[in-house]
């Protein structure tokens, strides 16, 4: 999915199964699954985006199958959002976005308002790490999809481990360039699922709890 935070995360391209470019510039992204399944949302290419194909969402959501409906969930460096849409799409009850684009969190608004979920998210600007700061606890599914190669990762998972920021068995969605060395984690953080695609490599983890 397309993701945008503090800094550019290599040229925006069409991949196989991702997003498409339309009329005008703008690209779509399309929500495989859920209610919403097969909705196309224009969002406006920029410096950094990186769109993450459609194969490795539905090896995501299916992973999370058991999970999503009516959780709480947050997209870390949301870019166009398409990970908390989807996850809203699937039934989950609400979702925080946040970025530091405001241009992708106005469109991630007319996204809620086109799907007529503007109830079921909160966009936050600004950094990851400002944002997991100040926030308040109880997150079920938090998806952190961060820039390549600048060491956002990390700070972002200390910060939701030393905050108690999510409920027991929560699941944590990480993804990295495949070139990159694994980011230090929480050490009762249980890896559940990792896959690799192209210059990707994808991970769930469980937290300690339920499940």
């Amino acid at each position: 999915m397309p993701r945008h935070n503090s800094g550019p995360r290599g040229a925006h391209q069409q991949r196989p199964g991702g997003e498409r470019t339309g009329r005008g510039g703008d690209s779509r992204l399309r929500i495989i699954g859920g209610r919403w399944r097969g909705r196309k949302l224009a969002f406006t290419p920029a410096e950094g985006l990186r769109p993450t194909t459609d194969r490795v969402r539905e090896t995501l959501f299916n992973w999370l199958a058991p999970d999503i409906r009516d959780a709480r969930c947050l997209d870390l460096f949301c870019g166009s959002g398409a990970l908390g849409l989807e996850a809203l799409s699937r039934g989950a009850r609400h979702c925080d976005f946040v970025d530091t684009n405001s241009g992708n969190l106005q469109r991630v608004v007319a996204h809620l308002e086109t799907l007529e979920a503007r109830s079921m998210g909160t966009c936050h600007g600004g950094p990851a790490d400002r944002f997991l700061e100040q926030a308040a606890p109880g997150w079920d599914i938090v998806f952190i999809d961060p820039p390549f190669e600048q060491g956002l990762a990390a700070p972002a998972c200390r910060l939701l481990d030393q905050r108690k920021l999510l409920r027991p068995g929560a699941r944590i969605y990480l993804e990295t360039g495949a070139g990159e060395a694994s980011p230090e984690l929480p050490a009762d953080w249980h890896l559940h699922r990792e896959k690799r695609a192209g210059g990707v490599i994808y991970r769930l983890y469980f937290t300690p709890g339920d499940g």
